[in-house]
Formats: C-alpha cells, structure tokens, sequence
C-alpha cells in the first residue's frame, strides 16, 4: 500500500520508528475517528485515502478533512474506463454513441454507491448523456473479471486495479480520467479529448495522504510536514506510486487544504445530482463548485 512504502523514509526522515497500525472498517470512518480522538501531540496522526470526504453525503460519519490537517497528499489514482479486448466498443466515442442511443441498457460495473466507478459515473453523467445500468460488485478487480465474463460492458476502474490485464491485451482502456494521458498507459487518450466539459472536474481520483487533528501543536506540524515532504522524494516509493499507476503530488499546507475542499466540492455535488447522496452537500454548507 501508500502508507507502507512510504513508511520507511518518514521513519527515516524524523528518525524514529512509526508503527503502523490497521483500523480497517467504515470506510476510513474507524481510523479517522480513532486519529481525532488521540492525544493533539502528533504522535497519532493518520495514513488515509479519499473516503472520509464522503462520509458526511454518505450518512457514514460527521468528521472529514475539514476537521483534520493535511500534513501532506502523498499523491492521487488515475481511473480509466475498461472494456473487454474484444468489445464492440473501440473508441470512448463509441461508447457514449450506443449508451445516448439505447438509454439504460449499456450495462456498467460498480462499487457500489460513492465508489470509485459510480462516482467517475456520475461526473460523466454531469458533463455527457450517460444514462446506463449501474452492476454493483464486491471491489474493482471482481467488477473488472464480470466485465471479462460478458456479465458488464464497461467499467471505470483504477489504473492500478486494470492496467496488467490492460497491457497482457484481454481489456482496452477507451480513456484515461485525467486532464492529459499517464506514463503507465501513453497511448490511452485522456477523456476531455471526447468529453471536454469533464475537464471541470479534473485532476480527480482516488488520493492518499497523511493527516492529523487540526489541534495538534504548529511546530508538531511542521516537523511532521518536513518528514513527509521528504519521504515523498524517496526512490522506492516513487517506484511504488509508478507502477501503479498514481500520480505523486507531495502537496502540503494551503494547497493541500485547497486540493481537498475542490475534491470534496466536485464529487459529492456529482453524487447528490445524481441521487446517490443520503444527505443533502448543501445541508453540510458544501457549496456547489
């Protein structure tokens, strides 16, 4: 995972160990409440990924980001949209040609509501005619071996999740969810060359970053902010977040606290205009971007 490759250079950089220690469950909502109900001294702080800016619309919990701070964005996912090699379909065009021309019966794999797939969904559902039969699955790689078994016709996946079965030629990736074409796929064009409204929404995909609770002493902070900016530099993690696909951003600070406010902006509105949010962003004051 992020956290574990990065771990050793942030042990490296502040010269102390760091134990790692799994919360898994709700989402992020265990670890995140478990971080903000530790001590403020920084010596808790949270390896976590894009979850918690959802929970408020999710109805999961009532702490996100907002309530934290951000001591670094380690860096962000790309998605692509997936078809099976031997898909009728050869360009995305052809794609949003047969769901606009036959409403709800392209069918599409799913995470499940405010999962990376049906979120990529509904912000092509902002920007495109895109009315399709979402087909819910336990994760993306169960998702990904239906759509290969003709169970789906496409899916918005993670670059990290489809990218070997990509480059072993049994799927096509018909675009890359980015403002331009990754180094993992160079030949994948990016989706605002056929849906050039999505580029509102854009940079945008699964993130992964270090937090801790916002009243943690400012010289705590900045120790810890050092230590990270630093361990993102590391080779072996830059080899990890690459061959995986991600996109390394090393961002902190107000840029940080700017990345996620947007991030959370874009995707719960797409949610809650496509009534898949439980409460309300508005109800929240999450302002429509």
């Amino acid at each position: 995972t992020v956290a574990r490759a990065v771990n050793p250079a942030a042990e490296a950089a502040l010269g102390k160990p760091i134990v790692v220690l799994n919360k898994s469950g709700g989402a992020g909502a265990i670890s995140t409440a478990f971080v903000n109900a530790a001590p403020a001294d920084g010596y808790t702080f949270l390896y976590g990924a894009e979850n918690p800016q959802l929970h408020g619309v999710m109805g999961v919990s009532d702490i996100d980001y907002g309530d934290m701070y951000p001591i670094n964005i380690l860096g962000r996912g790309v998605a692509v949209i997936a078809v099976p090699a031997a898909s009728k379909y050869k360009t995305l065009s052809d794609l949003l040609k047969d769901i606009a021309d036959n409403p709800g019966s392209v069918k599409m794999g799913s995470t499940g509501p405010g999962g990376l797939p049906s979120t990529i969904g509904a912000l092509i559902s902002n920007a495109a005619d895109f009315k399709v039969t979402a087909i819910p699955f336990g994760g993306e790689g169960p998702g990904l071996t239906a759509m290969l078994g003709g169970e789906v016709d496409f899916m918005p996946a993670g670059i990290s999740a489809a990218a070997e079965q990509i480059k072993a030629g049994k799927m096509r990736a018909l675009a890359v969810v980015n403002p331009t074409p990754v180094d993992t796929l160079p030949d994948v064009p990016a989706i605002i060359d056929t849906i050039p409204e999505m580029g509102r929404f854009l940079p945008w995909g699964p993130f992964y970053g270090v937090f801790v609770r916002k009243d943690v002493p400012d010289d705590v902070k900045a120790t810890l902010t050092k230590a990270f900016a630093t361990a993102a530099t590391d080779k072996t993690f830059l080899e990890l977040m690459a061959n995986r696909g991600n996109v390394v951003m090393n961002m902190s600070g107000q840029e940080a606290v700017d990345f996620l406010a947007k991030w959370q902006q874009v995707t719960v509105w797409a949610l809650q205009d496509t009534g898949a949010a439980k409460v309300s962003p508005e109800k929240l004051g999450i302002a429509r971007p």
